[in-house]
């Protein structure tokens, strides 16, 4: 197997010590997948290799699959995962913009079966040092490539009010985005606000403490901040322009998005292929999880899967 260096990094204790994603709709995807007895697999967010494995494991013996993440310590893991498939499975650090030159290195001239799962892994979600959950108090971090220059402390304490208010507003979808970036400059001028515990509270003082049942009104501040600071959109954007061509006839590719900022433009752009000669959608027009899993894995209950297939000459 070909694994990515690793000489740079130390996988933390706690990022050790984290459970393993539970890969969302892994019955769905490897159905929808499978039917074209995929050779060339691609895992755009191969996390700790969930996806991967079910794939692997019901596609021909001869076929292979490329791996992609940003997070060089979940590439570990999922070198561990799927090492009982040998040289089948090549892993690369990076993202949807360096699919193309992946490809290439992998020696994959067009891809049979490509999967991306926008959520976010359980893997960093429930690692407190990852700074991307609310309930888990750690540093403000949010990146999901850790060699990555900027973290969301750097957002939080150098962005001006405004600019916070617009990411806020704009990838949170947070009705009182400007109070809350009101809050957050008022909170920074005493001190740099350089925890999740921290920021939760100047939220929380904004906005007001949770009620039951309701989600923590903190919730959309920290994801749009970890939109901002991954450029996840942009990201998709680029991959919902260019992968479609990067299909084989009969190629297909599968979206997992989490919320509407996700789930739109992949509509949008799958819809607008289909109505031209190339591309159908041959799953319908979406995939939910059933209610087994989603009562086996809460975090699985917002997903919506959507496939695209292009058409065989």
């Amino acid at each position: 197997m070909s694994t990515p260096s690793h000489s740079t990094v130390q996988r933390d204790k706690a990022a050790g010590e984290a459970r393993i994603h539970e890969p969302v709709m892994a019955g769905e995807v490897t159905q929808i997948l499978s039917l074209g007895r995929p050779l060339r697999i691609v895992d755009a967010t191969v996390g700790t290799g969930g996806h991967a494995a079910a794939l692997l494991a019901a596609a021909p013996a001869s076929a292979c699959l490329l791996g992609l993440d940003r997070d060089r310590t979940a590439l570990t893991v999922a070198a561990q995962v799927l090492s009982r498939f040998g040289s089948r499975v090549i892993l690369h650090h990076g993202d949807f913009a360096d699919l193309a030159p992946a490809l290439a290195r992998a020696g994959f001239a067009e891809i049979d079966a490509l999967l991306v799962d926008l959520g976010m892994s359980s893997f960093a979600l429930d690692n407190p040092a990852r700074g991307f959950s609310l309930r888990l108090d750690g540093p403000l971090d949010m990146r999901m490539d850790q060699e990555s220059p900027d973290c969301a402390a750097d957002l939080v304490n150098q962005a001006s009010e405004a600019e916070l208010a617009r990411i806020i507003w704009a990838y949170g979808q947070e009705p009182a985005a400007r109070r809350i970036a009101r809050a957050i400059a008022s909170a920074r001028r005493r001190r740099p606000i350089t925890t999740t515990g921290e920021l939760r509270s100047v939220v929380e003082r904004a906005r007001g403490r949770a009620r039951h049942g309701r989600i923590h009104p903190a919730t959309r501040t920290f994801q749009a901040l970890r939109i901002a600071v991954n450029g996840e959109l942009e990201r998709l954007s680029w991959l919902l322009e260019k992968a479609p061509g990067l299909l084989s006839a009969g190629g297909r590719m599968a979206v997992i998005a989490y919320h509407s900022l996700e789930d739109r433009p992949v509509k949008k752009r799958f819809f607008e292929l289909a109505a031209s000669a190339g591309f159908t959608m041959p799953a319908g027009r979406l995939l939910r999880p059933g209610a087994a899993e989603m009562a086996r894995n809460p975090r699985a209950r917002s997903a919506r899967l959507r496939c695209l297939e292009r058409v065989a000459a």
